[in-house]
């Protein structure tokens, strides 16, 4: 049985809607503070899914899912990840992101669980160095979110060298999309990725792009956009690399092309068919010219490459979007 952390959030939920799919018995556990009860009532549709509500910063919370269920191995995605609260209140990240994974680690320890895929992020690079980004790129985050990332793949080396704890960590680029038959989606509040913004934007509300004078072929910042479904694959693939034995390993997620925000603009309009309300505003700080990732690595050793485009992304979240605001 596979332990998935934050089951009813954005990418645990179509990770969990996969194994579904594929007949796995699953326990999602989550706290529902970012995740939805309704997803959960949508994924029971679809096989055998136990849900317990809790927090992983209470640990007897989590001691109790291993003590009811015999769990086979995690997939870990619950987080904080907004990278402008983190610099805010770093208090709140590296208690919630550090604090609560060992609590998670330390039940797995106890109740000799012994195989993790966890969810980190690009953002342990901090300001990149080099295009593209590959996992030899030096790790100096700029945020706490970044940082309590970074500070978990330590940890989790640190439990293998003394526990023999094995883990996959995937470093995420830029994740969009939603499943294509609009059944669960992304789903934040507030929203603070580019796509569902811009795609939420009509009328009155006027999309942001925050700053037209970088150096790239059109003066807007460069980001690497993984589908959610092909970022999915990669969890099952790390995941069945794990079941076989393999080592503790580190694997960027990424599609290694780069797109504009003017280029992610124009085709969010050439999908939905309609002219979307833009104000040009100055850089947000902080933001680097171009991110973009190399997964090589990953092609090489789990066997995984992206497959869909942009506009397969873009398709899939304009079409949630709409399922969502008339049934959810």
């Amino acid at each position: 049985m596979i332990l998935i952390t934050g089951g009813a959030g954005y990418i645990g939920s179509h990770f969990a809607l996969k194994m579904l799919e594929t007949g796995e018995d699953i326990v999602i556990f989550d706290s529902l503070e970012l995740g939805h009860s309704e997803i959960i009532e949508i994924l029971k549709k679809y096989g055998n899914v136990k849900f317990i509500q809790g927090n992983l910063k209470n640990l007897e919370d989590i001691r109790g899912v291993f003590l009811m269920n015999k769990i086979d191995s995690v997939v870990h995605f619950a987080a904080y990840s907004q990278v402008a609260e983190s610099v805010k209140n770093p208090q709140k990240y590296y208690y919630n992101n550090v604090y609560a994974t060992l609590n998670l680690l330390n039940a797995m320890l106890e109740f000799g669980v012994n195989k993790i895929v966890f969810s980190s992020t690009s953002a342990i690079y901090g300001e990149p160095e080099y295009i593209p980004i590959d996992e030899k790129h030096s790790q100096n985050p700029i945020n706490a979110y970044g940082n309590s990332k970074l500070m978990v793949e330590r940890i989790l080396d640190d439990y293998d060298k003394a526990y023999g704890l094995k883990s996959v960590r995937l470093r995420y680029f830029n994740v969009a999309g939603a499943d294509l038959k609009s059944r669960i989606g992304e789903w934040h509040e507030p929203e603070t990725h580019l796509i569902p913004n811009i795609l939420k934007s009509s009328g009155e509300k006027t999309f942001k792009m925050f700053g037209d004078d970088y150096d790239t072929k059109d003066g807007t910042c460069v980001r690497d956009y993984i589908n959610i479904l092909d970022l999915v694959d990669a969890h099952v693939k790390a995941l069945e690399y794990l079941n076989n034995g393999g080592d503790t390993n580190y694997f960027n997620l990424g599609t290694s092309e780069g797109n504009t925000v003017k280029e992610v603009f124009n085709s969010c309009e050439e999908v939905t068919g309609r002219e979307i309300p833009i104000e040009i505003c100055p850089r947000r700080a902080g933001d680097p010219a171009k991110l973009v990732a190399d997964n090589k690595k990953a092609w090489q050793i789990l066997g995984w490459k992206p497959e869909k485009s942009l506009k397969d992304s873009i398709q899939s979240a304009s079409d949630w979007e709409i399922y969502r605001a008339s049934n959810l």
